[in-house]
């Protein structure tokens, strides 16, 4: 089963919002066996909605659209879903009460004409109850393609994509079985991992395929599998997942779907009940941005010192003046005392600390552009370590961001 997801928005194209519906839609999908075959964002055009349908009209068994499916003039998928499927809006009943008892029941104000036109839907299609919204999602079928459209605000579209789309579709078409396995690796890049397992690649079976997914610090590995034989396709992944366990396995961290290492670090940190603190000067907050990101992430995340000028590394984290003037604010030894302090400071078991040139000038330090000094405070030692990550800016912070997580992982993985 062959799937296109169209995103219908002149603010998705000239980037004034970003498009996260399409992923989602994808994500969901993919979950239960629909292959999705193309992902389009088009124009709030009437011909080019138009001629999109027909160009996916017969190519796919599916085609899920999101956006334009508001109350105002600019809003016009509706009446494009009329004229495509030669049909004429009319007053869903359900749709209107829902719509009211929404705007005066729960807003407390009037409902309008505008209002009311939400309830507006073609004649032919099965209507899609929004529980969330006022927009309703419609379900229509031409020859051999169902086209589904959806409203365009991220939480109504993920409800309607949850409870109407995805149980609907299991309900009617026969899928199937894709299965995906990803395992995380941190601190080897994506050309020396390929190279080491390239054997074990060349070997797995014609319906498993592998693909590297790299980012600043990791590689993520995502084995998928397809066919009709789903306990088949589970023992297949399982073993080949345990012979690259005896490949690389000193850099797997873990094999769950899409969870990047602040994580996984969490988990493990919660494990040990332990806990952790930040004291970050060229990572300006990232560390502790990526930390406190995941839910549950005060059982184990303190707090952070934003040690950005030489005055707060002094007065805050009592870096001494003469050791500064000795060995600069980016050396080893200022980070491992900005590590220390801060474990005192916040009293935790852990900490992080980061002191670097992120560019584009030197600032304070004559060290290189790039340069990083990450430090990591553990109950018994500090670990030191100096890299470089070149230019530009964004990448020295994403990338000593990731690689103090890194170290602070490999550290707790040897004790866990």
């Amino acid at each position: 089963m062959k799937a296109a997801i169209v995103t219908i928005g002149d603010e998705i194209l000239i980037g004034q919002i970003v498009d996260t519906n399409s992923g989602f839609i994808a994500k969901s999908l993919d979950k239960i066996g629909v292959e999705v075959y193309e992902m389009l964002s088009i124009s709030d055009s009437k011909d080019h909605i138009l001629n999109t349908f027909s160009e996916l009209q017969n190519t796919v068994d599916i085609v899920i659209i999101t956006g334009g499916l508001g109350p105002t003039k600019d809003d016009i998928t509706k009446k494009t879903f009329c004229e495509y499927f030669d049909d004429e809006l009319v007053v869903d009943e359900a749709v209107l009460a829902h719509v009211t008892q929404l705007i005066e029941g729960f807003y407390k104000r009037p409902i309008t004409q505008i209002n009311k036109d939400q309830a507006l839907v073609p004649s032919k299609c099965t209507v899609l109850h929004n529980e969330v919204g006022t927009a309703p999602g419609m379900w229509i079928k031409k020859d051999n393609t169902v086209f589904v459209s959806l409203p365009g605000v991220p939480f109504e579209m993920k409800y309607l994509v949850e409870n109407e789309i995805i149980p609907k579709i299991i309900r009617e078409y026969n899928r199937p079985y894709i299965l995906h396995k990803t395992i995380l690796t941190y601190g080897r890049g994506e050309s020396a991992v390929a190279e080491q397992i390239e054997d074990w690649e060349n070997n797995l079976p014609e319906y498993i395929k592998l693909a590297y997914l790299p980012a600043p610090g990791r590689v993520r590995l995502r084995l998928s599998a397809r066919g009709v034989d789903k306990e088949m396709l589970e023992k297949s992944i399982e073993k080949n997942v345990q012979s690259l366990t005896e490949i690389i396995g000193d850099i797997i961290v873990g094999f769950e779907e899409d969870e990047p290492i602040e994580v996984v670090l969490g988990r493990m940190l919660s494990k040990k009940n332990a806990t952790i603190s930040t004291a970050e000067s060229c990572t300006g907050g990232t560390i502790a941005q990526l930390l406190s990101s995941v839910p549950g992430a005060s059982n184990y995340f303190k707090g952070s010192v934003v040690a950005y000028s030489t005055q707060v590394k002094e007065n805050v984290l009592n870096v001494s003046k003469s050791l500064i003037e000795k060995h600069t604010v980016v050396s080893a030894e200022v980070a491992e005392t900005m590590a220390l302090n801060a474990k005192i400071l916040l009293k935790t078991d852990y900490a992080i600390a980061t002191t670097g040139n992120a560019g584009p000038s030197k600032g304070e330090s004559d060290a290189d552009v790039g340069t990083v000094y990450i430090a990591v405070a553990t109950p018994n030692e500090v670990l030191v370590e100096m890299f470089n990550f070149g230019q530009p800016r964004e990448k020295v912070i994403d990338r000593a961001s990731i690689k103090g997580l890194e170290i602070l992982l490999k550290e707790i993985s040897k004790k866990v």
